[in-house]
């Protein structure tokens, strides 16, 4: 059997894996019967930040799910209060990650599902139900977009690199300054859309100077077993890195010159 030492933890259960995506893919079936409607309620939290009916039911959907399945395992969430269980396992929770996008009727919303365990993130998925995508993986099981591995591209240096990120009014001025001046192609292909591309070879870099645990913790294991780099905004690396409030994922080529630029 595998070490479960923090150097060479045990890989993912595949069953948690698959239960994962069909929990985040029910809720992308919820969310799509409110996605392009009109007048449909939304309320906004204490920073500002809207939350609609959908995000609600969406997380309440995929609550109930986790508690039938594992009723042990605690869940983290965005929009509910947390649950404690007795397993040392967490469920994290986005039911509509780029609500915002979700009521302007922009496709690129997702539903994010991640299961942590001691050693990290262990399986993650971003389902993206109006464009029928799911990129999805569990550690030391590979990465899949639609039940197909996938992986990112190898494209070798920042000139031409196609660098998402979700906008621009929350960047460092130095860092943005920084970046605006190399040849990449900065992109807003944003939220968790921008990871899925870069997970799946379609774009290189993907960077988030400020994001919460729930936007990344599937993140983490998606771009990892598809061969990327993640770090935070500063460099970090290691398995907290999901809740520690910013990311930069990359092809693992551009990484370091990337961190480069944002450190100027």
């Amino acid at each position: 059997m595998p070490s479960r030492s923090p150097t060479n933890p045990a890989p993912a259960d595949p069953a948690d894996l698959e239960v994962c995506v069909e929990i985040a893919r029910a809720a992308g079936r919820l969310t799509l019967e409110s996605y392009g409607g009109k007048g449909f309620p939304v309320d906004h939290k204490l920073d500002g930040s809207p939350v609609t009916a959908a995000d609600l039911a969406a997380e309440t959907l995929m609550r109930e799910r986790l508690n039938a399945a594992f009723p042990d395992d605690s869940v983290l969430g965005e929009e509910h209060p947390d649950t404690s269980g007795t397993s040392g396992r967490t469920w994290v929770i986005d039911p509509i990650d780029g609500t915002k996008a979700f009521m302007k009727g922009v496709p690129l919303f997702s539903n994010l599902l991640a299961l942590v365990d001691e050693h990290g993130p262990a399986v993650g998925v971003i389902n993206l139900p109006a464009l029928g995508e799911t990129v999805c993986a569990g550690r030391g099981l590979g990465a899949f977009l639609n039940g197909e591995p996938c992986g990112v591209n190898d494209h070798e240096g920042l000139a031409g690199s196609y660098v998402c990120t979700s906008g621009f009014s929350y960047w460092p001025d130095a860092a943005l300054s920084a970046l605006l001046k190399t040849p990449v192609k900065l992109r807003t292909w944003g939220d968790a859309y921008g990871y899925a591309l870069v997970a799946t070879g379609r774009a290189e870099a993907m960077i988030d100077p400020e994001a919460f645990p729930w936007d990344l913790a599937p993140i983490a294991v998606v771009i990892s077993e598809a061969g990327g780099s993640f770090s935070t905004f500063d460099g970090r690396t290691g398995p907290d890195v999901w809740s520690s409030g910013s990311a930069v994922a990359s092809n693992n080529r551009i990484h370091r010159e990337l961190l480069a630029v944002l450190d100027r």
